[in-house]
């Protein structure tokens, strides 16, 4: 959501391998994964991305875009881990790691 300000400062970047903020995102929570759960978020994601792709002229598989992702993706896990500052998340990001939380405990 917050593009290069969700990231802690290393310097300057290159223009291909900067992040505009306020994009739309799509999370889903499921009480449980099943073989046919997996099997709709597979095909979700896939139709998401091909459609996002032709209807905004953009390549998919763009590899900076895909190393934001992992970045952000560890940071986020380290914070569900309990081992992150929670308080660097959007107020988005802080709800949905919240109630992961809670689903944990019941």
């Amino acid at each position: 959501m917050l593009g290069d300000d969700a990231l802690e400062d290393d310097g300057p970047r290159p223009e291909h391998k900067r992040y505009r903020g306020n994009q739309p995102s799509t999370t889903v929570l499921l009480d449980q994964l099943t073989p046919a759960t997996l099997g709709s978020l597979i095909a979700l994601y896939e139709h998401k991305v091909f459609v996002q792709a032709v209807i905004w002229d953009i390549n998919p598989f763009d590899q900076w875009g895909v190393e934001l992702g992992k970045q952000i993706a560890t940071d986020t896990q380290k914070i569900i881990d309990h081992e992150g500052d929670l308080s660097r998340m959007d107020a988005s990001s802080k709800g949905l790691i919240e109630a992961f939380w809670a689903a944990e405990q019941e």
